[in-house]
């Protein structure tokens, strides 16, 4: 692994030479870029970007980045954020009875490829408590119910806070969290389901498509706002199905569709390439 390189996500109104300014305010004090991505949406007229450089030569201290960038920030009427590459953010995952994207988010995690700390899981069940603690990882049960949804995500955040946690990663979490629990983790919740929505809502949505004859099964991970499904779109992707294949092939095809697009839904969120504008997403991939 390299040193520390710095990363800055920025949007403003477009105008030109915003390319040459950036990359100047870079140069001048030393930095070596090493990955730079934009876009322009021309009927808005917004500029995007995503640029990171080495601060092995940067002159200006790390903790003294933001403060010289913010008179460029404000010149431009930018909304940006700036990272580093040594910090490690830290995720919670949310699960219910499935463990398909749970079992698929650990193994990742465990073999280095998500670069991210893990201190706790939250269920409203027990089945996926030994999971856990096979991955030594504490879990916590937290039972919901209509009657309990407020007393139970009021225990949830503070159980997050407790533990510093920065996202929250829903893998396949079947309750709808309300808006006082995502207004406390804006744009920070990651949501995966299967792409049916909304034409095949419920709990048997692969039933329905079979009894369709669908020739295309898929999942979507996005972040979540108070309209739970509704969020700016991370990652999808798709599979083919024919008639010769049965619900259980289905179900399997798309559990496997789900498992890859969270992953990499986390690992776009972890490595700073998603910018959130109009619930849609710029993702420097």
């Amino acid at each position: 692994m390299g040193g520390v390189s710095a990363t800055l996500l920025i949007a403003c109104p477009d105008r030109s030479g915003l390319i040459a300014q950036i990359t100047e305010f870079i140069f001048k004090q030393g930095g070596n870029i090493l990955d730079l991505d934009q876009h322009v949406d021309a009927e808005k007229n917004v500029f995007f970007m995503r640029v990171a450089w080495d601060l092995a030569n940067f002159k200006i201290p790390k903790a003294e980045i933001a403060a010289a960038f913010e008179p460029l920030a404000q010149a431009l009427q930018m909304t940006w954020r700036l990272h580093f590459s040594d910090e490690t953010k830290r995720m919670a995952i949310f699960v219910s009875r499935q463990g398909h994207c749970l079992y698929d988010l650990l193994s990742r995690w465990q073999a280095n490829e998500l670069r991210v700390e893990i201190p706790l899981i939250i269920s409203n069940h027990s089945e996926m408590e030994p999971v856990a603690q096979a991955f030594r990882i504490p879990f916590h049960k937290v039972e919901i119910s209509a009657a309990t949804r407020a007393a139970a995500e009021a225990e949830q955040i503070a159980l997050l806070q407790a533990h510093n946690v920065e996202f929250v990663v829903l893998a396949r979490y079947m309750q709808i969290l309300t808006s006082d629990f995502v207004g406390v983790f804006p744009q920070q919740i990651i949501n995966i389901h299967h792409s049916f929505l909304p034409a095949f809502i419920g709990g048997t949505p692969y039933h329905q498509a079979y009894a369709r004859g669908v020739k295309i099964i898929g999942a979507t991970s996005h972040y979540v706002i108070a309209n739970l499904d509704e969020g700016p779109i991370i990652e999808q992707d798709v599979a083919r199905v024919t008639h010769k294949d049965s619900v259980a092939d289905m179900i399997r095809k798309g559990k496997d569709l789900e498992k890859v697009v969270l992953a990499r839904a986390v690992w776009l969120h972890l490595q700073n390439r998603v910018l959130i504008y109009d619930n849609k997403t710029v993702v420097f991939a």
